[in-house]
């Protein structure tokens, strides 16, 4: 089960009311499918065995009996398979009728859960068949074995302890305190769900928000299998509604009345890890049985994940996320300019993407304070590398944001700076870029002194990542908006920004879009950008990935290397994405003294590098083993 992926499933078969033996080849036809695709973890409907809706007819003896035989048809077709399979059913247990989640693996039955809380209101009455589970029985003689009984069972596999599942049923997930809050402080990281919930309006939303929640909640999988329209429909219609979540994200669903069957991969290693971050979740599998399976041992498919996982991928969502976090940007500016005491905020603008977002930020917090739009002091300092489009840009769009403008040409101080220390201005090097970066943020900073302001700092999250930034120039501000924005997601806040402004403003914001990604520190040609910038580091939308996936998740560099295989197919070949992910690991190390003594800047996502809330790393730290996992893969 290589790096923690595991492969499940919930499986729809079709049912026959009271016919067990129907429903059982229904069901050996799904396990079929489920030996072929080689699923670790399989879930089916509650009650799927019978039917959940057959009422009085669970006082019959005949039924009751038919399910058993269906179950014995059921667990010899699961030989030779390690899946560890879920099915509903009907069973007897110290002269009580219970509605039980029967686990399956390898022709043996090893678990029985039953429900914990049997509804007994509106249209439903459980109650009148079926017994709550209590704490009197703990084994239960099956088929021929003795295998454990009861709600407190976690089933855990050989090797790999994290693949960990337990199970509730249908109304259990819907009461105050569900079983599955228990079951994940025990240790569990998958919870099932085998239901029969019935189709209303407006329940499936409530369905759907309670199995994300609670996923989210008990940082677990959560896989939920629910009874079709197969079902009776003398009172109530079902609608065979099946979810699969991951700590609050959305892997499968079959929308009511598809009727899908779906697979997806749920990382159990990354919810362990995400558990062990928490230290105000603490686990306690006192009181448990623990049930040991041998897993399915094939690797599991390696999931496709968003490429950009910083952006929203519902288009509407991301017109949400982008105002959200400039309203976060601003107030925190605000803020920051009201305990200042600053009478203005001023902004080094290249005509760039950051310093665009930088500028309405700035913008928004000055209003936010009471003070006019032209105390926002908009300085741009074109020198060797500054082109006609960038400049014509940066000032365009101060204009149109209503900021006082003013150009400062630092060409001149800069070859003084050279003749001071020695640098051959056609000496194209380190020097010759930081020194123009540096120049531009003291021009900045006494500007700001001199105006009684404070400098409005723009890099981003992702060119902290990587420590593109001039120590002690652009690195350095009074207050860093973008400190926690990736690039990626910076372009989709100004494209936000351009969707939204007068057709004049948007036409400068599109074109600032359009325009290469540069620092603009060495010397145009023919007028055009000659540095760009994802042509030295690396594109941003892989960066930003690896970022993701190191920050948030803790992914060892194999890990990554697989997931952006994958997520990238088509557009990075294998060798491409080693390349740029060898780059990142060596300046995200080398780099961190930079990060170490940031300005303050607002944290606007999950994932910070902030030296006093979210990072703590020494500069001193060597990267060896990363990049030799790097050059292994």
């Amino acid at each position: 089960m290589k790096d923690g992926f595991v492969y499940s499933a919930f499986l729809l078969p079709k049912v026959k009311l009271c016919d067990a033996k129907a429903n059982a080849d229904a069901i050996i036809e799904k396990i079929n499918i489920v030996k072929e695709k080689k699923a670790a973890l399989a879930v089916f409907p509650e009650m799927c065995v019978t039917g959940y809706t057959c009422g009085d007819l669970f006082g019959q003896r005949t039924l009751i009996d038919g399910a058993i035989s269906a179950l014995d048809m059921i667990v010899k077709a699961t030989h030779g398979s390690r899946a560890l399979i879920f099915v509903g059913s009907p069973i007897m247990a110290g002269g009580k009728l219970y509605s039980a989640a029967v686990a399956i693996s390898n022709g043996r039955v090893i678990g029985v859960v039953p429900k914990s809380f049997v509804p007994n209101y509106a249209e439903f009455y459980e109650a009148r068949n079926f017994a709550a589970a209590h704490d009197g029985v703990t084994t239960i003689s099956l088929l021929g074995f003795d295998v454990p009984f009861g709600t407190d069972i976690i089933f855990e596999a050989e090797g790999v302890p994290e693949f960990s599942v337990a199970a509730e049923i249908c109304e259990d997930l819907w009461v105050p305190c569900p079983p599955s809050t228990r079951h994940a402080l025990a240790g569990a990281k998958i919870i099932v769900n085998l239901s029969a919930s019935n189709e209303l309006v407006g329940k499936a939303e409530y369905r759907r928000d309670l199995v994300k929640n609670q996923s989210a909640r008990l940082i677990s999988g959560y896989v939920y299998a629910s009874a079709g329209a197969d079902e009776s429909t003398t009172d109530v219609v079902y609608s065979a509604h099946s979810m699969i979540y991951e700590n609050g994200r959305e892997l499968a669903e079959s929308a009511p009345f598809e009727n899908d069957d779906k697979f997806a991969v749920i990382d159990v290693y990354r919810l362990s890890d995400e558990r062990a971050r928490r230290n105000t979740f603490d686990s306690d599998p006192d009181g448990y049985t623990v049930v040991k399976f041998e897993p399915e041992n094939a690797d599991a498919p390696t999931p496709v994940l968003p490429r950009l996982p910083f952006v929203p991928s519902e288009s509407g969502e991301v017109s949400r996320r982008a105002e959200s976090i400039l309203n976060i940007q601003s107030r925190g500016l605000a803020r920051r300019l009201m305990a200042a005491h600053a009478k203005c905020a001023v902004v080094g603008v290249s005509g760039g993407l950051d310093s665009t977002l930088a500028l309405i930020v700035a913008g928004r917090a000055v209003k936010l304070c009471g003070m006019k739009e032209s105390d926002v002091i908009a300085v741009t300092m074109p020198c060797f590398g500054t082109t006609k489009r960038t400049k014509s840009n940066a000032v365009a769009l101060s204009e149109k944001l209503g900021a006082t403008v003013r150009t400062v040409n630092i060409a001149q101080s800069v070859r003084r700076h050279f003749a001071d220390i020695g640098q051959d201005e056609n000496v194209h090097d380190v020097t010759y870029e930081n020194a123009q970066a540096r120049e531009r943020t003291q021009v900045l900073m006494d500007i700001a002194n001199k105006e009684g302001g404070i400098v409005v700092g723009t890099g981003d999250l992702s060119e902290l990542a990587l420590g593109w930034a001039t120590y002690n120039g652009d690195h350095m501000s009074m207050y860093g908006v973008n400190a926690s924005v990736p690039k990626t997601l910076v372009r989709y806040i100004v494209g936000y920004a351009a969707d939204t402004s007068d057709k004049a403003t948007a036409r400068v914001l599109y074109d600032i879009l359009d325009t290469p990604v540069s620092p603009e520190l060495l010397p145009a040609e023919n007028g055009e950008i000659s540095q760009k910038t994802e042509d030295i580091v690396g594109p941003y939308e892989l960066h930003d990935f690896f970022l993701y996936y190191t920050m948030r998740c803790g992914f060892s560099p194999a890990k990554i290397y697989r997931l952006a295989c994958a997520s990238f197919d088509g557009v990075y070949d294998g060798g491409t994405i080693k390349k740029w992910l060898e780059k990142f690991y060596r300046r995200f190390f080398s780099q961190q003294f930079k990060r170490s003594c940031l300005p303050d800047g607002p944290k606007v996502g999950s994932v910070s590098l902030s030296p006093r809330g979210d990072w703590r790393m020494p500069s001193d730290a060597e990267a060896t083993l990363w990049l030799d996992e790097v050059k292994k893969m």
